[in-house]
């Protein structure tokens, strides 16, 4: 128990001191100059403060307004010495956040009583403000960790999804992470901007939906099918939609809307700029990137300045120009996640980087097919 006394009186102090140590409960710390004792308070956190009314340097008023100023001392228990008795001393030291009051004319038995009984308020304030740091402490921890476990298993089912289109899911960590960057760009505040990064690995959730024989066809897709494909969009909305999570609701939206293009010539449902959510018009950008710059087994891989000069093209028509500005604003940055190893990526510790707990899955049989000129959808 570290106590700070207060006094302009070498003998008060040392009278308090006596009596504070007597039972051993306390480690004192005396002052006569109040500012001197205000400095050491801004950098020692005491557990009860004891502070003369008349000073010279600053009166007590002051003093115990100036360390309710102070984080730490806004619980601990600051008591007035003061031979004032007057109802304004008293008021105006209560209105600063005086806790008690202790006569200087008290006789030395109910002083030493007096004392006793603020060294275990004190005490137990202490004990009070340690069991909300560590009850704090503890929620901190648990939100993280249902934060992580929730990231984790999107990223699992998210793998899932693209591990059945012929993935390794690699394109899944790379939109997420081309996603991220882009809102950042915009400027989203940095928890949105987390979210679209949980939110956008779901954007294809709804092929689970959508039969082998056409998401896995190697040769073109007839105009059926390719219908057949588009129809994930308005699958995933109907999978995510309707959850009362923010973050699944957020991916309800990507998964719609994904698809949509700035002028309107888009689907599921023919939206058109600013209707289109701001979170699927960033992941549609991500989305179309990695799929130009990845190799398929339909196609092969187009270089990246010429998947950037196809994505700038774009800008007005399939894409929001906000979104496109953001895109090329951090070129370098979509540029290093397009170039990092799958194996790399899952070195980076889960508390940073939720995809490192999440397997490669590298394809057992090799898809051979020959070329297919159509997209995929």
């Amino acid at each position: 128990m570290d106590v700070l006394v207060i006094d302009d009186s070498q003998a008060v102090l040392a009278q308090m001191k006596r009596l504070l140590e007597q039972d051993r409960q306390a480690v004192t710390s005396i002052f006569r100059n109040p500012l001197l004792a205000l400095d050491e308070a801004r950098m020692r956190a005491f557990d009860l403060v004891l502070v003369d009314y008349t000073m010279p340097e600053m009166d007590g008023v002051t003093v115990i307004r100036q360390l309710r100023g102070i984080a730490h001392y806004a619980q601990v228990p600051i008591v007035m010495i003061t031979s004032e008795v007057s109802d304004a001393v008293r008021l105006a030291a209560l209105d600063a956040g005086a806790t008690d009051f202790l006569d200087k004319r008290t006789g030395r038995v109910e002083l030493q009583v007096r004392l006793r009984n603020l060294v275990r308020l004190a005490t137990a304030v202490r004990r009070l403000d340690d069991q909300a740091s560590w009850l704090a402490g503890e929620v901190e921890t648990a939100v993280r960790t249902l934060r992580e476990r929730e990231a984790e298993i999107i990223f699992r089912l998210s793998l899932a999804v693209e591990y059945r289109d012929n993935d390794t899911g690699d394109h899944t960590w790379r939109v997420a992470r081309y996603s991220q960057i882009m809102a950042e760009a915009l400027g989203l505040d940095a928890d949105l901007c987390r979210r679209v990064y949980l939110a956008a690995p779901l954007h294809d959730v709804g092929k689970v939906a959508i039969p082998d024989g056409v998401l896995l066809k190697p040769g073109r897709l007839d105009e059926k099918e390719f219908a057949l494909i588009r129809t994930h969009a308005a699958i995933g909305k109907r999978i995510l939609g309707g959850s009362n999570c923010e973050l699944i609701g957020l991916a309800a939206e990507i998964a719609e809307s994904h698809h949509e293009r700035w002028d309107g010539g888009g689907y599921p449902n023919g939206l058109s700029g600013e209707a289109i959510p701001l979170a699927a018009r960033i992941v549609a950008v991500a989305d179309v990137f990695d799929a130009l710059t990845t190799e398929r087994h339909y196609k092969a891989a187009m270089p990246l300045s010429q998947a950037r000069a196809c994505i700038a093209a774009e800008s007005g028509h399939h894409f929001d120009p906000a979104c496109v500005a953001a895109f090329l604003s951090r070129w370098d940055d979509i540029v290093a996640v397009g170039a990092s190893a799958s194996a790399h990526l899952r070195d980076v510790p889960f508390r940073i980087e939720p995809w490192a707990r999440v397997p490669s899955l590298p394809r057992e049989v090799p898809v051979e097919a020959e070329p297919r000129e159509d997209e995929a959808a």
